[in-house]
């Protein structure tokens, strides 16, 4: 049950992971000041009469996050799969070290597959929109971003 249990928190990190978040103020790694010039998915659908959105960069933008989320199954399904044979390998009492990194390095595979299909969701959404939306995007955005400050 265990390496099915560790498989599920690999799926689960896998998919928060690829989730588009609204970065926190200020740039803290590269991730964040990329995240800074695009917008996530839910951003641009609630402020999509606010930017005047079209029918057509609708359905670049849904065709965009249809293909990812099939993406997404098939990726964390095999995340999963990976997991368990990593908790297998270092379940054992003597722990073969190669063994034990090249399952790592399966999943590492695998993670960054799902960190670059997020990153061209966002920038299919990005070119979808018009350098105008983009603008009052960001400022709905940051307006966002600045109610979501800690005091």
């Amino acid at each position: 049950m265990r390496p099915v249990l560790f498989a599920i928190l690999l799926a689960a990190a896998a998919a928060s992971g690829a989730r588009a978040q609204t970065p926190s103020p200020g740039p803290k790694t590269g991730e964040d000041m990329l995240a800074r010039l695009l917008f996530a998915p839910e951003l641009v659908i609630q402020h999509a009469q606010d930017i005047g959105l079209q029918p057509a960069q609708r359905t670049i933008i849904v065709g965009a996050l249809k293909e990812m989320q099939s993406d997404m199954v098939d990726l964390q399904l095999q995340m999963a799969e990976r997991g368990a044979e990593l908790s297998k390998v270092i379940g054992e009492s003597k722990v073969d070290e190669a063994a034990a990194l090249a399952q790592v390095d399966k999943v590492l595979t695998l993670e960054r597959e799902v960190k670059r299909r997020q990153m061209q969701l966002l920038i299919r959404i990005k070119n979808a929109l018009s350098p105008e939306q983009q603008e009052r995007l960001a400022k709905f955005r940051d307006r966002a971003m600045a109610t979501d400050r800690p005091e």
